[in-house]
C-alpha cells in the first residue's frame, strides 16, 4: 500500500516514514502542501496523512481539492484539538483526524481501519496527472476543465487509465470498449485513439499519455 504523509515538521516527517515503512508501506513524503497535491494527483496514493499547517499551501485547501478529484482516504494530522477544527477538517473531506501528540499504534490502527474501508466500497473517481474521470456522472476533466467526450472516448480513456502502464491491443479494447469478442476491423480503436489525444494530449502529434506500442497496442501513461 501506498502513503502519501504530508507534514512539515522534518523531524517529525523522517520518525513517522521510517515507522509506517517498517509496517510494509510505501511511504512519500513531503512538506510542501503546493508538493502534496502535485504528488497526490501523479502517484495515486492508498491513502493520505496530512497535517493542517504547510507551507505554499494548507491542509484544509488540499482536502477541499482533492475531494472535487478523487475518493482517496485523508487522515489529518495536527496538532488543532478543538471541536471546530475537527469539524471543518471533517467538512472539507477528510476521512478521520489524529491530534498530535499521538501514539504509533493509534495512528496505524486508524490508517488500517480507513483503508479496509476503501477496499470495501467501489471506485468512483479516475485521477490521472490533471485528468479525472467520474465515474458515476461519467464526467471528464482536464485541470478542472470538463472535457466534451463520447460515451465510447470516456469508455476508451477509463480503461486505460484503469490499466496504466499496461499493453492492451486492439483486440483487448475493442472487447472492453466495444463488446465485440471477435473484431473485424480494429481501425476504430485508432481512430478513437487519435480524437482522444487532441482533447487530452499537449500536443497530439507527439503523445505523452496515450503511448502506440508498435504491433500491439496502446499503452497510457500517467
Amino acid at each position: 500500500m501506498r502513503l502519501l504523509l504530508v507534514e512539515d515538521d522534518a523531524s517529525l516527517r523522517e520518525t513517522l516514514s521510517e515507522a509506517l515503512r517498517r509496517e510494509g508501506f510505501e511511504v512519500i513524503a513531503t512538506g510542501d502542501g503546493g508538493e502534496a497535491l502535485e504528488l497526490a494527483r501523479t502517484t495515486q496514493p492508498d491513502l493520505i496523512i496530512l497535517d493542517l499547517m504547510l507551507p505554499t499551501l494548507d491542509g484544509l485547501s488540499i482536502c477541499r481539492i482533492l475531494r472535487k478529484e478523487s475518493d482517496v482516504p485523508i487522515l489529518v494530522l495536527t496538532a488543532r484539538s478543538g471541536p471546530v477544527d475537527r469539524v471543518v477538517g471533517l467538512e472539507m473531506g477528510a476521512d478521520d483526524y489524529v491530534v498530535k501528540p499521538f501514539h504509533m499504534g493509534e495512528l496505524l490502527a486508524r490508517i488500517r481501519a480507513l483503508l479496509r474501508r476503501a477496499r470495501g466500497r467501489p471506485a468512483t473517481t479516475l485521477t490521472a496527472g490533471d485528468l479525472t474521470l467520474d465515474l458515476l456522472s461519467r464526467k471528464a476533466f482536464r485541470g478542472g476543465q470538463e472535457l466534451r467526450l463520447t460515451m465510447k472516448e470516456f469508455d476508451l480513456l477509463a480503461t486505460l487509465i484503469q490499466h496504466r502502464g499496461r499493453v492492451l491491443s486492439r483486440a483487448f479494447l475493442l472487447e472492453r470498449v466495444w463488446g465485440l469478442e471477435h473484431p473485424v476491423d480494429t481501425r476504430t480503436v485508432d481512430t478513437h485513439i487519435r480524437w482522444l489525444r487532441e482533447k487530452i494530449e499537449e500536443d497530439p502529434a507527439r503523445p505523452r499519455r496515450i503511448v502506440t506500442v508498435r504491433g500491439i497496442g496502446y499503452r497510457f501513461e500517467g
